[in-house]
């Protein structure tokens, strides 16, 4: 199995007194963009870490038998301990995972599986969307992998796996940019 992990913990410092996962972006909470994408993917068991306002997050997020919520105490600390904390609800028998940020409404269900379908393959160790020399997510990692992120800290994600493990990384082409747009100002809310 490959899991998927969900980053929504941030606590949108960029959007004055908003949470921007609950900002509605084209009639729905933009968090609910990405979900949607996920739900349809192969990806058959979601972690969903939350951290700030993670009460109102959980409550607008329908349950769903793929969903496991965990709740990052330390998300203050950066993506790097929302990362971690998502990592420890991995199985080790799985065969890899999928690192989502929930801030990407327009990341498709067809990006998702070409990364899940190139960790089923086994021949990489890192999966990664590209777009001309844009590296951008999600990112896959083959489960071999899990130890190395115990020593990220502070805002270090996924993409700095992709600059560490770049011989074994598969790029994946992707069509359009438009793809790793991730939302922080109220100015992306109008795209």
């Amino acid at each position: 199995m490959i899991t998927g992990i969900l980053l929504a913990a941030g606590q949108s410092k960029r959007l004055k007194n908003e949470n921007k996962l609950l900002k509605k972006f084209k009639n729905k909470p933009l968090i609910h963009h990405v979900l949607k994408s996920v739900q349809k993917s192969k990806i058959k068991k979601i972690i969903i870490v939350l951290g700030h306002q993670f009460k109102e997050t959980k409550k607008i997020i329908k349950n769903n038998k793929k969903f496991i919520f965990v709740y990052n105490k330390k998300y203050k600390q950066g993506i790097s301990s929302s990362i971690k904390k998502g990592l420890k609800k991995i199985n080790k028998q799985d065969k890899g995972f999928i690192i989502l940020q929930s801030d990407m409404p327009f990341v498709k269900t067809s990006d998702i599986n070409k990364i899940y379908n190139s960790i089923i393959r086994k021949k990489y160790l890192v999966h990664a969307l590209k777009y001309k020399n844009r590296i951008g997510n999600p990112i896959g990692f083959d489960i071999s992998i899990l130890k190395k992120f115990k020593k990220i800290e502070g805002n270090i994600g996924a993409k700095y796996m992709v600059k560490r493990l770049q011989k074994s990384t598969n790029y994946i082409k992707v069509s359009t940019e438009k793809v790793f747009k991730d939302f922080d100002k109220a100015s992306d809310f109008r795209t």
